[in-house]
């Protein structure tokens, strides 16, 4: 292939990556523009990112990642890093659109170039692997939920930011083994966990196959390792200076802190060495006892630096562990959902996996055993929490591209029936036609409104502005829709102000009373959707949360007439 013709094919992907998530936010801005009109945005770290971005804006230090209206000021596990681009399209479009129409268009524009970032670099993935299936590759990853879901418009949070750099991981693994590759896989790691640390097991992952390669004398493998340890440690260093936030001494393993840090740099050690070897020996043998040992030593240092990155939410409060974090959605392991989800949301991950190992014995290309190895580590993850689940579906993209390209050459009616497993939206299509026990449980009650509605936001912040006691949920859509503050929010480093939350709705009118001075809360906000997860058991017959739902607050709470649907709100007094 000559440059001219690589370069044509390039700008042809990148022209059908830019279409499809053109299209395709069109579309789904034009589904949700109810909510999206509002900024009422899909997740609460969404919001929360909203939020962060408005207070830096509004002067904020570019350090300080603290949110000031949360229990008095809370120290997010977060980065400035995705906040660039939405701040830079906010500042420059206000002037043009004014700052409610510089927020809308940023929040939709954002996740549309890291979609259409995301989709060009599948093409790329697979043109290394299957040079004729790239624009298949487009289609395929357009279609892989449920990865597709951190893309739609609204989606501002860091998780798909951190799927485009997978893929530049994927990229650079199956790329011409040099030094840039190596390098590229270095900083793509350092951005990431820059970002947060949900990609680490697969970025560990990325670096034993690096090792794996080297040990093996692979073609360029010397080179590509140099880079990858300069870049790294280079990288971490810059990081270190650059993003060091004002909660950099954070005393957890839960971000990049300091803890972290430090054992991020003693882990790039064992990088180093294995690079400072590279041209010792050219035996494999003797690599491998090289890689074991700077490994082991790394890891060995890597821990002692920092032991609480064994335990990254070791300081949650045991009681907010068991009432709350052990029944979020993403952290729940794939074993414990219904036959359902596990279909809708692995079905693809294992397709790709078998689609992958397939092509690895098929062809002997050691590329694809970098792919099969980044996926299985991603299966890994998903069984012990399912968010693993939206970086194994991009990583199926180039094995399921390429098997369809095989069954294409051999049979037409073959290519026909690869595509079904390749299109990940087929997977919670299907998975719908099964009994989920949790949607018929849902399904047996009558519908319960929402507080987190446009309707309902806006007339929370129409309230004098002032503190307010809510289960944890709507605390990010509030902060993002009012002027209020807020006791607690779904995040793992608010202990106090989260177990306050808890301790008031499952208390006595007495005990809750005595919280709700302590925190001087001038509000109590409770919704129809409110802590549905707990048990009746959970659930004291003479708590808060009870007489709130029966109507029956006690006399010092004050009804405030509330004219939207699923809001329920006492002035304290």
């Amino acid at each position: 292939m000559t440059p001219g013709s690589d370069r044509r094919i390039f700008y042809g992907d990148m022209l059908a990556a830019l279409a499809l998530a053109t299209l395709l936010a069109l579309v789904w801005s034009v589904r949700d523009w109810h909510q999206l009109a509002a900024l009422r945005l899909t997740d609460t770290d969404d919001a929360m990112r909203l939020q962060q971005i408005r207070d830096w804006l509004a002067g904020q230090s570019f350090f300080d990642l603290s949110q000031h209206r949360l229990a008095g000021g809370m120290p997010m596990h977060w980065s400035r890093l995705p906040d660039l681009v939405p701040a830079g399209l906010i500042l420059a479009l206000t002037p043009m659109l004014g700052r409610h129409g510089a927020e809308l268009a940023a929040v939709i524009a954002w996740p549309t170039m890291l979609f259409a970032t995301a989709l060009l670099l599948a093409a790329r993935v697979t043109r290394q692997l299957a040079p004729d299936m790239g624009s298949v590759a487009v289609i395929v990853m357009a279609l892989a939920y449920p990865a597709t879901t951190v893309f739609l418009p609204g989606r501002i949070d860091h998780h798909n930011f951190q799927i485009v750099l997978l893929l530049a991981t994927a990229l650079a693994l199956v790329r011409p083994a040099t030094w840039r590759s190596g390098s590229i896989t270095g900083i793509a790691a350092v951005a990431s966990v820059a970002i947060g640390l949900e990609m680490l097991p697969l970025l560990v992952a990325a670096g034993v196959w690096l090792a794996i390669a080297w040990i093996r004398a692979q073609p360029g493998a010397d080179r590509r390792i140099r880079g990858y340890a300069v870049s790294l440690a280079a990288g971490l260093l810059v990081a270190g200076f650059g993003l060091r936030s004002d909660q950099w001494g954070y005393p957890a393993c839960d971000a990049f802190t300091v803890t972290f840090f430090r054992a991020a740099i003693a882990a790039a050690g064992g990088a180093a060495g294995i690079a400072l070897c590279a041209r010792l020996t050219p035996s494999p043998l003797p690599r491998a006892l090289i890689a074991i040992g700077c490994g082991g030593v790394a890891t060995a240092c890597a821990v002692a630096a920092a032991p609480q990155c064994l335990s990254p939410y070791g300081e949650i409060d045991p009681v907010l562990a068991h009432l709350w974090l052990t029944r979020v959605g993403e952290a729940q392991p794939l074993a414990a959902a219904p036959l359902a989800t596990i279909i809708g949301q692995a079905g693809l991950m294992l397709a790709g996996i078998g689609a992958a190992a397939w092509q690895w014995r098929r062809t002997r290309d050691d590329r694809w055993s970098a792919l099969l190895l980044l996926q299985v580590t991603a299966l890994g993850v998903t069984l012990l929490q399912m968010r693993g689940a939206h970086l194994g579906a991009p990583l199926a993209v180039p094995a399921l591209a390429a098997t369809i390209g095989a069954a294409r050459r051999r049979n037409a009616h073959w290519a026909l029936a690869i595509w079904p497993a390749a299109a990940g939206i087929v997977y919670p299509l299907a998975a719908q036609a099964l009994p989920d026990p949790t949607q018929a449980r849902a399904g047996s009650a009558p519908p319960v409104a929402s507080c987190t509605t446009p309707e309902a936001l806006a007339a929370i912040a129409a309230l004098p502005p002032g503190t307010i006691m809510a289960p944890l949920d709507p605390g990010p859509y509030i902060l993002a829709a009012s002027a209020h503050r807020v006791i607690a929010a779904p995040y793992h480093r608010n202990n106090a102000g989260n177990r306050a939350s808890y301790d008031f709705f499952l208390g006595s009118p007495p005990a809750a009373q005595a919280v709700a001075r302590r925190w001087h809360a001038d509000y109590v906000l409770l919704c129809d959707d409110s802590l549905a997860e707990l048990t009746p058991a959970e659930q004291p017959k003479d708590a808060m949360l009870t007489r709130l739902r029966d109507r029956r607050p006690p006399a010092w709470l004050v009804p405030i007439e509330m004219r939207s649907a699923g809001v329920h709100i006492w002035r304290v007094r």
